[in-house]
């Protein structure tokens, strides 16, 4: 028997519209106020969780085609190769740059090679809350 679940559909729209502008909001907050890439990372996982709650698997793998492990571990490889990047340019391990750009519709922006980290940080976050998630709800 089919539930007919129109309005958590529609509901869930809006919230994973929201929850995703939020996790945005943490990550690229997270580098001079609380937040970054973990709790961006598990802001933005709980959203393609709330999707895989709503939807059926193959709903939303046909939406999002990634393997969640090799998210996690592209997160792993990013975070640690700007960890060890620092070696490379003779400062000490994890120094970090930044500057001021003028971008094109943003103006002057500030950025820094700590968002790439947590970039790092906040894959590796996801891929492993999904992989988790995905892990504990396979039929056996």
């Amino acid at each position: 028997m089919k539930i007919n679940d129109v309005i958590l559909r529609t509901v869930v729209k809006g919230v994973v519209f929201i929850v995703l502008t939020l996790g945005v909001y943490l990550f690229f907050a997270g580098h001079n106020a609380p937040g970054g890439g973990f709790i961006g990372g598990l802001v933005l996982g709980s959203a393609i969780v709330l999707l895989y709650l709503t939807y059926d698997i193959e709903t939303v793998h046909k939406g999002m085609p990634f393997d969640f492990k090799k998210v996690a571990a592209f997160g792993v490889l990013l975070a640690t190769g700007t960890a060890i990047g620092s070696i490379f340019f003779n400062v000490p391990f994890l120094t970090q740059t930044d500057s001021y750009f003028d971008i094109p519709l943003l103006g002057e922006t500030h950025l820094s090679t700590v968002m790439i980290f947590e970039a790092g940080v906040a894959l590796t976050v996801i891929g492993t809350l999904v992989t988790i998630i995905l892990s504990i709800s396979e039929d056996e």
